[in-house]
């Protein structure tokens, strides 16, 4: 169970402190390329600010799903057998 836990949330964890890492960066040494207008007032760095959010929930969702399908039926296996043997 933990095996099936880390191999989900450690790569996903690992992408998105990058992800974020380049937008950090990006917004310090890029400030033209974050200034370019999209459409209106909305420019680049407002696109990749609230991808950042979507990002989060994203991966939240994934996990939730992930963890419903893989880890879920697994620990509720070990629970029973824990409880059985009481």
């Amino acid at each position: 169970m933990r095996r099936g836990h880390r191999a989900f949330a450690f790569p996903l964890t690992i992408a998105f402190v990058l992800w974020y890492l380049v937008y950090v960066l990006l917004s310090s040494y890029a400030g033209g390329f974050m200034a370019v207008k999209v459409a209106g007032n909305v420019n680049v760095a407002l696109v990749l600010g609230l991808a950042q959010f979507l990002t989060t929930f994203l991966i939240a969702w994934w996990y939730s799903r992930h963890a419903a399908r893989r880890l879920d039926p697994k620990a509720e296996a070990i629970k029973n057998r824990l409880e059985g043997d009481a």
